[in-house]
């Protein structure tokens, strides 16, 4: 990044307005000693005046609303761009939309524009868009995923139905409090109902779904970071990225499915890491009420090739 210029030259593109918030945060921390270098947020709500051109250095945003600065509004020029990141890549080739903003940037960019793709999980997909975008790249692999589930134990809990789930979780409500937790359900009807129970139940939670603006979602996000609560039920619009330290409890009231209601092991993966990072253990208790789910929980067993007591 030049301080210098006078204009963007770094663009890094989130696929949620959270994820780039708390992208925002990490780069505010890290140039607190820099004070040239200074970061924008291209994200919904964040009201900018056409042909303004942007000053700061780095620019971090959503697809649509970077897109937006770009071409409607003539707030970045993409041909002085120098570094292009997109981050959760694969989040972003499996969203239609995300995929063809992300393509209709990257075009607008120099040819010498470096491209940086990061994603836990890179399956075929990715590297065939990654192709497209970047080629002959430079490939840094960290820790497959089955060392990165080492820190964090699996355990499965049989019910028969959903109030036989919410019953379940209520015992063991008083042990996952002593940190903090997250809850994953399905839809955001369950959450909803079940958000609704443990409050009957005299259980402060904090509940996130997409319906929410964006605004509302930061909100929830910040107190529950902030340990005002200890509970986070949520859909998967939590399941992606989103660190918070002190969470040492992960619970699939749900058990994720892809669109076509197979098992999602991407998905189970990036819920389930929530938890055990930052080298601490974890540990994730997955509901089970049939016997579908139980036929998806071995499924994880044999995908990720651990045991699941």
């Amino acid at each position: 990044v030049h301080f210098r210029l006078s204009g963007s030259d770094c663009l890094c593109i989130s696929p949620t307005y959270e994820l780039a918030l708390q992208t925002g945060k990490v780069i505010e921390q890290m140039g607190k000693f820099y004070s040239e270098v200074k970061l924008a947020y291209a994200v919904r709500g964040h009201k900018m005046d056409r042909g303004v051109k942007i000053k700061e250095q780095i620019v971090i945003g959503t697809p649509g609303t970077v897109l937006d600065w770009c071409v409607k509004l003539k707030l970045i020029d993409p041909k002085k761009i120098k570094v292009f990141v997109l981050d959760e890549a694969d989040v972003m080739i499996a969203t239609q939309g995300h995929q063809d903003q992300s393509i209709r940037i990257q075009r607008m960019l120099p040819k010498g524009c470096q491209m940086l793709l990061f994603s836990a999980t890179f399956e075929d997909s990715v590297w065939k868009f990654a192709e497209r975008v970047v080629p002959d790249p430079n490939i840094i692999k960290l820790k497959r995923e089955e060392e990165t589930l080492d820190t964090i134990k699996q355990y499965y809990v049989l019910c028969n139905s959903k109030e036989d789930k919410f019953n379940a979780l209520c015992n063991i409500y008083g042990a996952i409090t002593i940190a903090q937790a997250m809850i994953f359900c399905h839809t955001r009807k369950t959450a909803n109902w079940l958000a609704g129970q443990l409050s009957k139940e005299g259980h402060q939670v904090a509940l996130l779904s997409g319906e929410m603006v964006v605004e509302q979602r930061a909100a929830v996000i910040e107190r529950f970071r902030d340990g005002k609560e200890k509970v986070l039920i949520t859909t998967n619009v939590c399941a992606r990225g989103i660190d918070v330290e002190q969470v040492s409890v992960v619970i699939n009231f749900d058990l994720p499915l892809d669109k076509d209601g197979n098992p999602d092991n991407e998905t189970y993966l990036h819920r389930i890491g929530r938890t055990g990072r930052f080298g601490k253990r974890g540990l994730a208790v997955n509901m089970v009420d049939s016997q579908r789910s139980m036929e998806i929980l071995k499924t994880y067993e044999k995908h990720f090739s651990k045991c699941f007591h």
